[in-house]
């Protein structure tokens, strides 16, 4: 994964905040903004990377990493903005909440629309739980749904979270493999 696709996506989505003004455009960090962590897991240029994605790679890759970041807003962190305002912090991760799902509506792209609103869904429920494992294989299996297509056992993965999320977690990573293992050997 290109850890340049992914700052490429981060700095779209700042450009995006900038262009629209206001509370979020001033807590835009500067030279720091968009620096990525040995642990960034770099979503957006996972999903890039899948054949659904073909021909719209760096706008798949910023639709997710907007969501993500208002994923890493919600819980007190971010790669583009100060976070040190709580009340901010979740204003603004829904504004990217929000960004990113109508950015990929417009694409036409509604199966992606429907796994972010999966993983955000699955990530309240983790953060609920404490579950940091849970959110992570959530996020792994929704960036590969995005770009190799979703699956029976994703969707079995997703369903299982609420009665038992140690094992949903497993099945989700498994969903997630599986997916981008299936794909490698048709190519």
């Amino acid at each position: 994964m290109s850890s340049e696709q992914t700052l490429s996506a981060l700095a779209a989505v700042s450009a995006q905040l900038s262009s629209d003004g206001g509370l979020l455009a001033e807590a835009l960090l500067g030279e720091d903004r968009g620096q990525l962590g040995d642990s960034d897991p770099q979503l957006g240029a996972l999903a890039a990377a899948g054949p659904c994605s073909s021909g719209r790679e760096q706008q798949i890759a910023a639709v997710v990493e907007a969501v993500y970041e208002g994923f890493l807003l919600h819980g007190g962190s971010s790669r583009i903005l100060n976070a040190g305002d709580a009340d901010l912090n979740i204003l603004a991760g829904d504004r990217l909440y929000a960004l990113g799902l109508a950015q990929l509506a417009a694409l036409g792209d509604l199966d992606s629309v429907g796994e972010l609103a999966d993983v955000i869904g699955i990530c309240s429920q983790a953060r609920a739980l404490d579950d940091d494992a849970l959110a992570a294989a959530a996020w792994e299996h929704a960036a590969s749904a995005i770009g190799w297509g979703g699956s029976p056992a994703g969707e079995e993965a997703k369903a299982a979270v609420a009665a038992d999320p140690d094992a949903a977690s497993a099945a989700l990573t498994d969903a997630a493999r599986a997916l981008r293992g299936a794909a490698a050997q048709t190519s």
